[in-house]
């Protein structure tokens, strides 16, 4: 498929998704432009570090002159940022709100008014909350049970507001993401299941009972560049869930068990402990919609998720991953004190 845009810019390009996704743009042929804080460093993006197409801007997305600075000159957008998890947030609502919420409408009309022609923003899966419905849809009620899930939901309708024929709006709403990123995360269910059984020979679960939708880390880039290229009317104002595998959190761990067993054996048995939990947090997603207006099918699995991880512990990629506050955004949160 030919590139509909030559330059992208990547709000929040030096996270856990974007270390992923900003090397296969660049790979793509697409002018990148990076706008980030780097509260994680400057290592996420080591591989393509003085790359001819890649642009590096340090900024805060609260700060709006330089937020016009990221998205001048850009075809395409993709909002990325975000303080990301539920912890994240709660350690100070107020910087937050300021950063998820407050700075998203004035991020999304400096796009507008700079000429950007298309706009992709990265919402989430957490915003239905909690359902037992085994087919939660687009058009399910969103039942939010955290303010990192409120802040999300409240964003999309400021971007779908500003749906034009010169400017093509779209918002997707992903499962948790698994698999191995330069800017490793180890706080998602996946990775801190896989941690642990290959780390500490032993897999904690807190309840277990709950129902995650996951995605491949792999699915998740692919689909943000097929979303640069669909065309404007399959897309404009168009709210996409993105996920593949509903499992019980005690499902995924007995998975991840079973992978660790078949690529380290050496590890012997791995235990599984249950404790209880107030993560209230259960709900199954339908993506049903994204295959049917897009073709698009995920094709990794939680089981390759754990297998990447554990490549990536045996190149030493992930030292001290049991201890090392980068591989956790609430602890690197806690560390910078960030205002």
């Amino acid at each position: 498929m030919a590139r509909r845009f030559d330059s992208v810019a990547v709000i929040g390009g030096a996270g856990y998704v974007g270390a992923v996704l900003v090397p296969r743009l660049l790979e793509l042929g697409y002018r990148v432009r990076v706008f980030d804080l780097f509260i994680y460093g400057a290592e996420a993006l080591a591989a393509v570090a003085g790359h001819p197409r890649l642009e590096i801007l340090v900024g805060d997305v609260r700060d709006d002159e330089a937020v016009q600075r990221a998205v001048r000159g850009a075809d395409a957008v993709i909002h990325l940022a975000c303080i990301s998890n539920d912890p994240s947030v709660e350690l100070d609502p107020d910087l937050s709100k300021s950063v998820n919420l407050d700075s998203f409408g004035p991020t999304v009309r400096a796009a507008k008014a700079a000429g950007v022609r298309r706009f992709v923003f990265a919402s989430s899966g957490s915003v239905y909350g909690v359902s037992d419905s085994p087919q939660v849809t687009e058009e399910h009620a969103l039942v939010p049970v955290s303010l990192y899930n409120k802040y999300k939901a409240a964003c999309e309708p400021l971007l779908l507001a500003e749906q034009a024929p010169s400017f093509t709006t779209v918002a997707v709403r992903p499962a948790t993401i698994c698999g191995y990123s330069p800017r490793q995360r180890l706080d998602l269910t996946v990775n801190i299941l896989t941690n642990h059984a290959v780390n500490n020979g032993r897999i904690t679960v807190f309840g277990g009972v709950q129902m995650r939708p996951n995605l491949h880390m792999q699915d998740m880039v692919d689909l943000y560049c097929l979303l640069l290229e669909a065309p404007d009317d399959t897309i404009a104002g168009q709210i996409f869930n993105a996920g593949y595998q509903n499992y019980s959190v005690a499902e995924t761990a007995e998975v991840v068990r079973n992978v660790v067993r078949e690529e380290m054996p050496e590890k012997g048995e791995i235990e599984i402990v249950t404790t209880p939990s107030d993560d209230i947090r259960s709900y199954r997603i339908n993506s049903d919609k994204i295959r049917r207006v897009l073709g698009f099918t995920p094709r990794h699995t939680i089981e390759d998720g754990a297998r990447d991880l554990i490549r990536a512990f045996k190149a030493g990629k992930l030292p001290d991953s049991m201890t090392d506050t980068r591989y956790s955004n609430i602890k690197t949160m806690k560390a910078i004190h960030l205002k």
